[in-house]
């Protein structure tokens, strides 16, 4: 009852005008954004930081909120039309979406999956209203060596799962927690890292760094690689579906909500786990088995449905412990230092306002969005004509606007040149952004929760290990670390030929490539992807 109380309190807050002003303007922007290919929620979400500042933080995140559920649902459309995933997280609706297109069923295609997204994005949100105050109450009791191992968990798991290599993946952490590390040292006062600058002695704002790595990065590499003509579309009407439709999609939007929620939840869990185990899963119980490979409606509603609950779940941790599980989970963990919040534990007793008017803002988020998406659906797929050259050059352009207009020094901006290269250079030698962007925000409060675990324990390491939940977590990062050691050695003990030596081979998608020619030659990855 303490739950639906909130949650009531929260409606009262997100109903008011000015917060469903910004609402629409979230999920309006997310959805476009969402349906052009390279950009995404993460990167929009940290162009607008800067704008956002002299907003109040619940209206703030209430347009963030609608932002990352608007991309979820756009995604879909360019996965569909063009058969070029936006998103990671929606490579596997263009398996089956695509071929849905070319057989002149697009408008059934995009139905299901934005009905299936609404029916995901609703069930999750209820789960995440339920769930995120059990999480706190777990979490306060918890002392600082469980709150480090926590972290560490968070860094070594993402880390571990992004890139080509696991060596690539930590060498990006590296980087994260060093450019973390940049200012005063917060026990002795000291300088480290500044290289005698005295303009880096309060450390590089998360903004500028937010935005040089997702925005001038993305932009530079986009620039460095693909042409200048759009695609061919595929013509949409005005989205339907039949009753057979429906029949063959609701059981496929359930089972997509039980795979999506918890993957989300989880440290490095993401939507691109979720999303196969719904295709695997949709494939194997369905009766149509012919349909597989030549346009499965449950290909579709399956997968959509696992994407959107995995951005319910997504929040979980980051309102409730402040671990931030993807890119726009992280920025959005920005968000909050900016605004001057501590996210956390006691973020939900400290700002229930904000808490509860985010999480209701949801709901009413993945209703217009409903209502939106449907009948607008050609008119996205009308973004997809944008020339890139326009389209980066603005979003350079108000990435310099944005950068300058945090303190006024032109110092800003040649930190986001050199950090917008850095950008470019991780994603030409193939290094995830994501462990980068989460180094810079949870390393420094990883070596505050560090140093005051040495200082219960008087400089003790075996503080470090103090409570029984450590205890256990450091179990699991030891599991993780050495895993794909073990598969490998069970893998040559079994042989190729044997069972299990191949996991997800049949998930291999040879049509899943991008539709433009010269675009497949030179793909964008996507953010989730590097």
């Amino acid at each position: 009852m303490d739950v639906v109380n909130a949650l009531a309190d929260g409606f009262l807050t997100a109903v008011t005008p000015i917060n469903l002003m910004y609402a629409v303007i979230g999920v309006l922007l997310g959805t476009a954004v969402g349906v052009l290919p390279g950009l995404g929620p993460a990167m929009t979400i940290a162009l607008l930081l800067p704008v956002t500042f002299a907003l109040e933080p619940t209206s703030a995140f209430i347009m963030f909120a609608g932002i990352y559920y608007g991309g979820m649902f756009g995604g879909s459309t360019t996965s569909i039309l063009l058969n070029t995933p936006g998103e990671s997280s929606t490579v596997v609706t263009a398996i089956e979406g695509h071929k849905m297109a070319k057989a002149g069923r697009a408008a059934q295609a995009l139905a299901t999956a934005a009905i299936g997204s609404f029916v995901a994005g609703t069930i999750g949100t209820a789960l995440l209203a339920f769930f995120a105050p059990f999480v706190v109450r777990f979490a306060i009791e918890l002392g600082s060596p469980s709150y480090f191992a926590i972290m560490l968990l968070a860094l070594v798991a993402v880390t571990a799962v992004l890139g080509s290599s696991r060596v690539r993946g930590f060498s990006a952490l590296a980087l994260g927690l060093g450019i973390g590390l940049i200012g005063l040292d917060p026990v002795t006062g000291q300088r480290r890292l500044t290289g005698g600058e005295p303009q880096l002695a309060d450390g590089i704002d998360i903004i500028v760094v937010a935005v040089a790595i997702f925005a001038v990065g993305e932009a530079l590499w986009v620039a460095a690689h693909l042409r200048r003509s759009s695609s061919s579309i595929i013509p949409v009407g005005r989205p339907w579906m039949s009753r057979k439709d429906w029949g063959r999609s609701w059981k496929p939007w359930l089972r997509g909500t039980a795979f999506g929620f918890p993957f989300g939840a989880l440290p490095a869990g993401g939507a691109e786990i979720p999303t196969f185990l719904s295709y695997i899963t949709e494939k194997r119980l369905t009766k149509h088995p012919e349909e597989f490979g030549r346009g499965a409606i449950e290909g579709v509603a399956g997968p959509e449905a696992a994407n959107n609950a995995s951005a319910a779940g997504t929040l979980v941790p980051m309102l409730s412990l402040g671990l931030p599980t993807n890119a726009t989970a992280a920025v959005m963990l920005a968000a909050f230092v900016q605004f001057g919040i501590q996210p956390g534990p006691l973020l939900l007793e400290r700002e229930p306002q904000l808490v509860w008017g985010l999480i209701a803002s949801l709901f009413i988020g993945n209703a217009l969005l409903l209502v939106i998406n449907l009948p607008l659906a050609p008119a996205w797929a009308k973004l997809l004509q944008i020339p890139r050259p326009y389209l980066y050059a603005g979003i350079l352009f108000f990435a310099t606007l944005g950068a300058y207009s945090v303190n006024l020094q032109w110092f800003d901006l040649a930190l986001l040149l050199v950090l917008g290269l850095l950008g470019l250079l991780m994603r030409r030698y193939g290094l995830p952004v994501l462990p980068l962007i989460i180094g810079v925000i949870i390393g420094p409060l990883a070596e505050a929760q560090l140093r005051r675990s040495l200082q219960l324990s008087a400089g003790s390491v075996s503080g470090l290990w103090a409570e029984p939940v450590a205890v256990v977590i450091y179990v699991i990062i030891a599991l993780i670390l050495v895993w794909p050691f073990i598969a490998a050695g069970v893998r040559r003990v079994r042989g190729p030929g044997a069972p299990g030596g191949q996991p997800f081979a049949s998930l291999h998608v040879p049509d899943a490539s991008p539709a433009d020619p010269d675009d497949a030659a030179t793909p964008t990855p996507t953010t989730e992807q590097r």
